[in-house]
C-alpha cells in the first residue's frame, strides 16, 4: 500500500470526526480554537489508536487470515464505506447547545464512535503487512487537522458540507477496498 492509498484512507477514516467537528463548530457564534484544536487532538488521538488496536489483534491472527486478505480489506472498507454514506443520506439534524461549550464526556464518547471504523482499517493494515507507526501517525495527524478545519468551517459557513463530507469519505473508502481487490486478483496492475 502507497503513500497515496494510506493518506486517502486517513482522509476517508477522518470524515466522521470532520462531520462531527463540522457540528460542534454550527453551534459556535464565531470561532473557538482553543475548542477546535482540543476537539482536533483528541479525535485524532482516537483516530490514531483504534487502527493500532485493529492491527495488533489482527497481527496476533494474520496466518489465518493471509489467503483470504484482499476480501478482508475489500470488505471491510466497503462496509465501513457504505456505512458512512448510509449514515450521511439518513441523517438528522443534530440539536446544538446554546453556548456551543464542549462537555468532556460527550466529546469522549463521539471520539470513540468516530473512530471504531479505524478499527477496522488496522485489522485491514495487519491483513496487508502495512507500516502501523507511520500509517497512525498520518491518520491522526489528518484527523486533527480535519476536526480543525471542520470547527472553523461549521462556525463560518453552517451544515451544509456534513453530508458530503462523509458521503465522500465513504466512497473513497469503497474505491480504495475495491482496487487492492482488483490488483490481488490480478485484474488492476499498478
Amino acid at each position: 500500500m502507497g503513500i497515496a492509498e494510506l493518506v486517502l484512507i486517513a482522509v476517508g477514516v477522518a470524515m466522521d470526526a470532520f462531520a462531527v467537528s463540522l457540528c460542534k463548530g454550527l453551534c459556535m457564534e464565531r470561532i473557538k480554537w482553543g475548542q477546535a484544536a482540543f476537539l482536533g487532538v483528541l479525535f485524532g488521538g482516537f483516530q490514531a489508536l483504534m487502527p493500532l488496536i485493529g492491527w495488533a489483534l489482527g497481527s496476533r491472527f494474520i496466518r489465518v487470515i493471509a489467503p483470504y486478505d484482499h476480501w478482508i480489506a475489500f470488505s471491510l472498507l466497503a462496509l465501513i464505506g457504505m456505512k458512512m454514506i448510509a449514515d450521511a443520506v439518513h441523517e438528522g439534524e443534530e440539536e446544538c447547545a446554546v453556548d456551543g461549550g464542549l462537555d468532556l464526556v460527550e466529546c469522549l464518547l463521539l471520539a470513540i464512535a468516530t473512530s471504531i471504523d479505524a478499527l477496522a482499517v488496522g485489522l485491514t493494515f495487519a491483513a496487508l503487512n502495512v507500516p502501523i507507526v507511520g500509517a497512525v501517525t498520518l491518520i491522526g495527524i489528518v484527523t486533527c487537522a480535519l476536526s480543525m478545519v471542520g470547527v472553523a468551517i461549521g462556525a463560518t459557513f453552517g451544515s451544509h458540507w456534513r453530508k458530503p463530507a462523509s458521503i465522500a469519505g465513504g466512497t473513497i473508502l469503497i474505491l480504495i477496498g475495491a482496487k487492492i481487490l482488483l490488483e490481488h486478483l490480478g485484474i488492476l496492475v499498478l
